[in-house]
């Protein structure tokens, strides 16, 4: 399905003005969200957080999405934060509303009751890293580079950080963030910050395994399921075990379950009901 424009913003000098934001869902209820300020290594500018917060609040309210994929266009997948833009005007209250527009945005896509997949075609820097690890798993191109490089610039990447301490172990994050040095997508992938590694040319291909095979699960289980995983975290264990038994009481009264189970045992496929 042909991608559509979500929200354009003004183009450099001789460069066609185009939408930065791309949306297109497939007939399985697939939405993809593709990055595409390519000519600024599709940096997170004030437009393209918010014409992304929009996307994802829109997908929030839609029982017919059953995944998300978040792409780019061109060479990076992210490079961060919009730097040019940060300095045209720099003031404390400017600065506080872009980096809460920004966490909003990232916590946005944990709150989706569908998994976000990013696909990590070229760099992910900064806040680019930082929506690498907000997305729920991730598949990059062996090209891929990642890196929290603000420390370069003198600015510490605070907000990174959060997500990154949340997907990889602390001493390994604190030398990302302390260094600014970029890791290949072989080592984000034994550190824990993305999923799976191929090669370029087969990365749309492993990324279609992972998408079909979540969304031949019932969208009500996967829904709950997501919305614990990232709950129980925050919790201390006898919280978090008190918190996912009672998730999968009403988990088990739910249709799906009942028929999947049912199916068990009787040896059968379950005959889940189309959502």
């Amino acid at each position: 399905m042909k991608a559509s424009p979500v929200s354009s913003e003004p183009a450099p000098p001789f460069a066609s003005e185009e939408p930065i934001l791309l949306r297109s869902q497939d007939s399985r209820g697939v939405v993809t969200l593709t990055l595409n300020r390519p000519h600024a290594f599709n940096a997170l500018s004030e437009a393209m957080l918010a014409a992304l917060q929009r996307e994802l609040d829109a997908i929030a309210q839609d029982q017919s999405v059953r995944a998300v994929v978040l792409a780019a266009e061109g060479k990076a997948f992210s490079a961060g934060h919009d730097l040019k833009e940060m300095r045209a005007a720099p003031s404390l209250e400017y600065y506080d509303r872009l980096f809460a527009q920004c966490s909003e945005m990232m916590l946005a896509i944990q709150r989706l009751p569908v998994p976000v997949i990013a696909r990590v075609q070229g760099i992910a820097t900064a806040a680019g890293c930082q929506l690498v690890a907000m997305c729920d798993l991730a598949v990059a191109s062996r090209t891929a580079k990642f890196a929290v490089s603000g420390v370069n610039l003198g600015l510490f990447c605070s907000a990174p950080g959060v997500a990154l301490s949340r997907n990889v172990l602390r001493k390994a994050a604190f030398e990302m963030l302390v260094t600014g040095e970029f890791i290949s997508a072989d080592d984000a992938k034994t550190r824990g910050l993305i999923n799976r590694v191929v090669e370029p040319e087969q990365l749309d291909a492993e990324l279609e395994k992972l998408v079909g095979t979540i969304i031949s699960k019932p969208r009500v289980a996967v829904a709950m399921g997501k919305e614990l995983f990232y709950r129980q975290a925050e919790l201390g264990i006898s919280a978090a075990y008190e918190a996912a038994s009672e998730v999968m009481a009403c988990n088990m009264m739910e249709e799906a379950a009942l028929e999947g189970v049912q199916a068990f045992v009787e040896k059968r496929p379950p005959r889940w009901r189309q959502e």
